[in-house]
């Protein structure tokens, strides 16, 4: 959500901005809209002085014995005419309520300009991809050759875009939560929430993802519950309707949840594997700050999902993405790519963004800034990491000629395991 003031003082600054993200803001519709309420107003507000004084005069010529029938009709009429103007007012509020809820966040001076991913712009690279001394396979041959992976029977059993992870493959899954947790609540000062998987209305609209983005969603039917398309939204909606202490922030969470989503804008993009599923895990940071400590938190939620990899050993890359490829929601963000050998590709494991106070707007989550001062939080989230493509990335990048998959060190203590054998098994 906008501040409308701002709209108004800034307006086509704001369009020209919204047009490097590929949004055409209507600049005579929101100055026709603006005119039409500021016309009611005025209005409304010279009928009440117009009343008050009819009203005094009325009790005017009531003590001096006068007749003040004719009057009093007068001033009832104003009165409905006022009514009628405060519900005229109501009704544009509504209406440029509902219009700047469907206008993407503006995005941050910081963010190149550009039209797709195309332009997204590089800023860091970790590691050196593996030379290997055999055609690295990919985690849709690898997974089921080692009996870990079967997309077949999860077909059966719910449909497309989901999968069953059997043994050694579900214990990496569970050693990959565990680890992530311990490290970001250990290390980078995150505490941990186990927040509901399922979702209202209101909770969704706080986070940007209604009403724009409805049928990306699973909606439970007769129930006003939806099933999270990620921890973000429970977990910055914790505070909700709250005024946050500033000197208390900021405050970091990460939670592990399964997400849940439709992919309606995929397009049959990445069919194959775990890359893009219907249910998946993640485990996600968020983030609650001052509005001018929001940049440096930025790069801390980033660095966080960073380590991740880094301790895994799995080589990435870090992108800024330009305006017209981020979220509807994000002022700037971040990309995390990891390196996939048996993709030959740098695929996205963790999307880090500030929301300066766009969510904290949609959601009244406010920062106590003073004596009876207060004003909109910042909030940030990302994940650290995506878990079935943490899985992907481990499983492709440390496979050996035979078939078996080598443990990272940083989780061996987590499955009392050196590598996943040729017969799926660990050792």
């Amino acid at each position: 959500m906008h501040d409308l003031a701002n709209f108004r003082a800034n307006l086509d600054a704001i369009a020209a901005r919204l047009a490097d993200r590929g949004f055409e803001l209507n600049v005579e519709e929101f100055r026709e809209m603006d005119s039409r309420r500021r016309s009611a107003l005025t209005e409304a507000e010279q009928l009440k002085a117009q009343r008050n004084a009819e009203s005094m005069e009325i009790g005017k010529l009531k003590k001096a014995g006068q007749d003040t029938a004719e009057l009093q009709a007068k001033v009832r009429a104003i009165g409905d005419r006022v009514s009628e103007l405060d519900e005229q007012v109501k009704a544009i509020d509504e209406e440029f309520k509902q219009h700047l809820a469907s206008i993407p966040n503006v995005p941050s001076e910081s963010v190149p300009a550009g039209r797709s991913s195309d332009d997204n712009v590089e800023a860091k690279r970790w590691g050196t991809p593996r030379e290997f001394g055999f055609e690295p396979k990919a985690h849709w041959d690898l997974g089921p050759q080692l009996g870990i992976l079967d997309f077949e029977r999860a077909a059966k059993i719910t449909g497309a875009r989901f999968a069953i992870y059997f043994g050694a493959g579900a214990k990496l899954e569970r050693a990959l939560i565990n680890f992530m947790l311990d490290l970001h609540t250990r290390e980078h000062g995150y505490t941990e929430v186990l927040p509901p998987f399922m979702v209202n209305s209101a909770s969704l609209f706080g986070t940007g993802q209604l009403p724009k983005f409805s049928d990306d969603l699973f909606k439970c039917e007769k129930f006003d519950f939806w099933l999270i398309p990620t921890a973000e939204v429970p977990v910055t909606n914790i505070y909700r309707d709250e005024t946050l202490d500033a000197d208390a922030l900021p405050y970091r969470y990460c939670a592990f949840t399964p997400c849940f989503r439709s992919e309606a804008g995929s397009y049959g993009r990445d069919v194959r594997g775990i890359i893009r599923q219907h249910q998946f895990q993640k485990v996600e940071l968020v983030n609650f700050t001052r509005p001018d400590q929001s940049y440096a938190e930025l790069e801390h939620l980033t660095e966080s999902a960073e380590s991740v990899l880094e301790k895994l050993g799995l080589p990435y890359r870090r992108v800024t993405l330009c305006t017209g490829d981020m979220g509807f929601s994000s002022a700037k963000t971040y990309d995390l790519e990891v390196w996939m050998p048996g993709q030959n590709a740098f695929r996205e494991i963790s999307s880090c963004s500030n929301f300066e106070s766009f969510q904290a707007r949609r959601a009244g989550i406010r920062v106590k800034t003073g004596k009876g001062k207060s004003e909109f939080a910042h909030t940030l989230n990302g994940s650290g990491l995506a878990v079935g493509r943490t899985w992907v990335a481990i499983v492709e990048n440390y496979q050996q000629a035979d078939g078996s998959v080598v443990i990272p060190e940083a989780l061996r203590p987590y499955l009392n395991a050196e590598k996943i054998g040729t017969d799926g098994k660990l050792a």
